[in-house]
């Protein structure tokens, strides 16, 4: 559903801010190792979320990646805006410019639901709840973010 890009930041933002729960700042190439994406294809993902604003990043000893306790919890919404763009939540199921209640095209109707649904779900989700799921009594429970 989502590009490559938003799939490897969202699996990356939720692991790093996985290993924060554990007081760890992960760095790319753990990252890219445990989310199963290309290394470097992982920094420059990073790299522009962190110029976003989205993430935070130290280099050296006892540095890598780290969420800023100060900022609001990172909606997906927000997340997948940033890497693809709004077309998800306002385009046309059919692929169609011109595509609205007064010109439906042949997945109008049904497509509005879907994409009424995937609006609600981004909107209520963020990066910090999904890796508070995957992280349990101070363990990561989910095999593939280990």
């Amino acid at each position: 559903m989502f590009n490559k890009e938003t799939e490897y930041a969202l699996r990356g933002l939720v692991y790093i801010q996985a290993k924060n729960l554990e007081g760890r700042r992960p760095g790319i190439a753990e990252i890219a190792q445990q989310i199963d994406a290309p290394h470097f294809y992982t920094a420059k993902i990073l790299q522009r979320l962190v110029r976003q604003g989205f993430v935070e990043s130290q280099k050296g000893k006892g540095g890598g990646f780290y969420f800023d306790s100060k900022k609001p919890d990172l909606a997906l919404k927000q997340l997948i805006i940033a890497t693809e763009g709004d077309k998800l939540f306002s385009g046309c199921g059919f692929g169609l410019k011109q595509c609205d209640d007064n010109n439906p095209c042949p997945l109008h109707d049904k497509y509005t639901l879907i994409r009424d649904a995937l609006n609600q779900l981004v909107m209520e989700e963020n990066v910090q709840s999904l890796a508070q799921r995957i992280f349990k009594d101070g363990e990561l429970i989910s095999p593939s973010l280990r």
